[in-house]
């Protein structure tokens, strides 16, 4: 398994840390849509018994991000376009409130912050390390918002939907553009200019949105199918690379 590994035979944390490894994996993109979760494979490759695996397999379910199937076991999660759509709609509007919230309050280390992860982000090169981070620079904005709730539900979403517009980014113009709205943004939120942070960021979160249905679209008007993530990408042995969906 393509994923980081560890020794947990004797580590009384060890379903936490298998979670957030295959977490890790599915939102990076290590896991593929519809790759199978072998229960006995995950524990040999950790060196620990199924019981923290399935554990981990169900805080997984719960996340999102893996659904079990009769007769086969658990498999990663797939979304459709429309699950898609609605989430990041959802996250332009709640990240709309949160940056504008976090504008008055941020301190100067915070802003410090932000923009080391902008500058992060702008110089990072590799694709697999792209959408962690975008989450950096954002959770770097947003962490003194005041609102603990809706910063949860951000990171739900992204969890969900993050190894998609990441995609986006590499298969588009968007990482330029990213780039350059993040710039924005920041900017924004120097200036204590609410108003604006928030526009800025409903647009970037749109924007991106919107990239990534057009190349669906081109794809499948091409006759092409189902959208294919990013060849810079690596999945587990035996796995087609460039197959998003099953």
């Amino acid at each position: 398994m393509q994923i980081k590994k560890s020794n947990l035979g004797h580590s009384p944390s060890a379903a936490d840390k298998i979670f957030e490894s295959l977490r890790r994996a599915v939102i990076s993109g290590v896991l593929k849509d519809g790759d199978a979760l072998r229960q006995e494979e995950i524990a040999l490759h950790f060196n620990t018994s199924r019981i923290p695996v399935r554990e981990a397999l169900t805080r997984l379910e719960q996340h999102g991000l893996a659904q079990a199937r009769r007769f086969y076991g658990y498999t990663v999660a797939q979304m459709s376009r429309q699950q898609i759509e609605e989430i990041c709609r959802f996250r332009a509007l709640v990240e709309g409130e949160v940056v504008a919230s976090a504008v008055s309050r941020a301190s100067e280390k915070s802003l410090a912050q932000a923009r080391k992860a902008c500058e992060a982000f702008a110089r990072e090169r590799d694709p697999v390390l792209w959408g962690e981070r975008n989450r950096e620079f954002h959770s770097a904005l947003y962490r003194e918002c005041g609102m603990p709730y809706h910063l949860e539900a951000i990171h739900a979403a992204l969890d969900k939907t993050e190894r998609y517009l990441v995609d986006q980014l590499v298969l588009t113009s968007g990482m330029r553009r990213a780039r350059a709205e993040h710039q924005a943004i920041l900017e924004a939120f120097e200036a204590r200019d609410a108003r604006r942070a928030a526009r800025l960021t409903r647009e970037h979160i749109l924007g991106a949105l919107s990239l990534f249905c057009e190349y669906m679209d081109s794809h499948v008007a091409a006759g092409e199918g189902a959208f294919s993530p990013s060849p810079t990408r690596k999945g587990p042995p035996g796995r087609r690379p460039g197959s998003r969906r099953a």
